[in-house]
């Protein structure tokens, strides 16, 4: 069983895919959370990368908590940054949000994200038994 969703604290997608997909089983449901960027509720993009950063953690929680998961739940966490000069302000955020939670981690640094205003765009993927 596949569940789509876009909860209504975070800003709607901003093409034809859906912020999450919950795949359950009998024994476990995995959450597969489309990249997160630095838009707030309303739409509108956050200033800098620290905002940014914030904002893209802001909605990956709010993912979490609308399908019934937490960041104990998280397993793999995936980065897109397009400066490499970014990578200390991104961590910086990731490690205010996560605290002591260790899960597995790919961060990349690439030439451009789907919009010239996007400086970090963040996916995941989570796990309750």
């Amino acid at each position: 069983m596949i569940k789509f969703e876009n909860p209504a604290g975070v800003a709607p997608p901003f093409g034809n895919y859906s912020h999450a997909a919950m795949v359950g089983s009998r024994d476990a449901r995995w959450l597969h959370v489309s990249g997160q960027v630095g838009v707030k509720p309303d739409g509108s993009m956050a200033k800098g990368i620290e905002a940014q950063c914030e904002w893209a953690w802001k909605n990956l929680l709010g993912i979490l908590e609308s399908s019934g998961m937490g960041l104990a739940d998280v397993v793999k966490t995936t980065t897109y940054l397009v400066n490499a000069d970014h990578v200390a302000a991104f961590r910086t955020a990731r490690d205010r949000v996560i605290g002591e939670h260790r899960p597995a981690s790919t961060l990349l640094v690439v030439q451009a994200l789907a919009s010239p205003d996007w400086l970090v765009e963040i996916e995941l993927q989570a796990a309750r038994a």
